[in-house]
């Protein structure tokens, strides 16, 4: 079975089957990319409280930045967020996204019980 939740037009932001959980992508406000990303990863975790998961049953991540000199900032709020040893199956690429004042956003997979 199936299970939406949040479900709009365009997407849902939680989608359950099987045992997983997906996200739909996440941005956050914020004028640095430190700011952007505490209030993605914050909007995350509200999500994955929601579908009855958490940050240590992520089992991937995918992290989009505008630019990749952004990249040891994001990283420096993403290593601080993350669950020692339980960090996900990881990507992170350079992308134009949905809004030029967009700075990162994050896409999770995770387990739920």
């Amino acid at each position: 079975m199936i299970e939406r939740h949040e479900i709009g037009t365009r997407m849902s932001k939680i989608v359950k089957h099987n045992g997983t959980v997906y996200l739909c992508g996440q941005v956050g406000a914020g004028d640095t990319v430190t700011e952007q990303t505490q209030d993605c990863l914050a909007r995350v975790d509200a999500l994955l409280k929601q579908a009855g998961s958490s940050r240590e049953q992520i089992l991937q991540a995918i992290i989009w930045v505008a630019d990749m000199a952004d990249f040891a900032e994001m990283n420096a709020v993403w290593d601080a967020w993350v669950p020692e040893g339980h960090a996900p199956a990881r990507a992170c690429g350079e992308a134009k996204l949905a809004r030029p004042e967009l700075k990162v956003e994050v896409i999770v997979t995770a387990a739920y019980e």
